[in-house]
């Protein structure tokens, strides 16, 4: 598995499980089964409510705490709350989280960002990472960020670079994890005659090249699965490298199409969508 440098010398690894949708037994399956398939980074938020379900699935590895990377995020109706760290590290069963985000550019966000400072001096997380954030509000997160992001997470995939994002951060060394990086499922993405024909060439699946072109840009990459075969196959991508004219093959069929588009009106919403954490099981 190749790790990635963060600007702050934190080593992330370049593959994780998402566990966006999945419901709490399952996400703690696919935890557990991840890390037995030799994953070491596992990506969660209070939004998904399963952060105590993926605790439990590390804890029942019994793959070292310190071997572990784990990422979570705060949601916007919490970014005010005294606490809200404490919260995660709490349903998530450990005493520091590699990786915190605020999760989306909504509510008073710098409140968020903020208290992710506050946590970063104070050693309860390792990282610090905003999540969703462009032009705008992301200049205005720059503006008052006293430490730069360590992480971005954003959606990226063949059909949407995002390059204009990550030029703007290069110089704070900011990285990318991406989410959808298979272009949420879509066929006609998965089915492009380029992947095709490199699959057919190295013995992979389309997929499979897809997700090693993410890593060799320097893009985490965080696929969401309950299936361990699934599993297993999107960090089977570390025997085989793509050359220099088939990456930038892959990079022509960029179409700054997304697949999530928030509106203005959405992303306000999300800030008064409020969320019983303790609910979780």
């Amino acid at each position: 598995m190749i790790e990635f440098a963060l600007s702050n010398g934190v080593k992330m690894p370049s593959v994780g499980l998402g566990t966006f949708l999945m419901q709490p037994d399952k996400a703690e399956q696919a935890v557990y089964d991840a890390l037995k398939l030799g994953y070491r980074m596992v990506d969660t938020a209070n939004g998904y409510l399963n952060e105590r379900a993926v605790g439990r699935g590390i804890k029942k590895s019994g793959v070292p705490r310190d071997e572990i990377f784990i990422a979570t995020k705060l949601w916007p109706s919490v970014y005010e709350q005294d606490g809200a760290v404490d919260k995660c590290l709490e349903l998530l069963d450990t005493d520091y989280i590699d990786l915190l985000y605020i999760h989306q550019p909504s509510g008073n966000y710098l409140a968020g960002y903020k208290q992710l400072e506050d946590a970063y001096k104070a050693g309860k997380i390792k990282a610090i990472g905003i999540s969703n954030f462009h032009d705008e509000k992301l200049e205005d997160l720059l503006a008052h960020a006293e430490i730069k992001p360590h992480v971005i997470q954003l959606e990226s995939h063949p059909y949407y670079t995002d390059t204009g994002t990550m030029d703007r951060l290069k110089e704070y060394g900011t990285r990318m994890v991406a989410w959808y990086p298979l272009g949420h499922g879509d066929k006609a993405l998965l089915n492009e005659p380029a992947f095709t024909e490199l699959a057919q060439k190295y013995g992979k699946s389309n997929a499979q090249i897809i997700l090693r072109w993410h890593v060799q840009r320097g893009t985490t990459v965080i696929p969401g699965s309950t299936n361990p075969d699934h599993i297993k196959a999107n960090a089977d991508i570390f025997d085989f490298a793509l050359t220099a004219d088939e990456m930038a093959a892959i990079e022509k069929l960029n179409k700054n199409v997304r697949y999530y588009n928030a509106t203005p009106e959405q992303e306000a919403a999300y800030a008064g969508m409020k969320i019983d954490l303790d609910a979780q099981p």
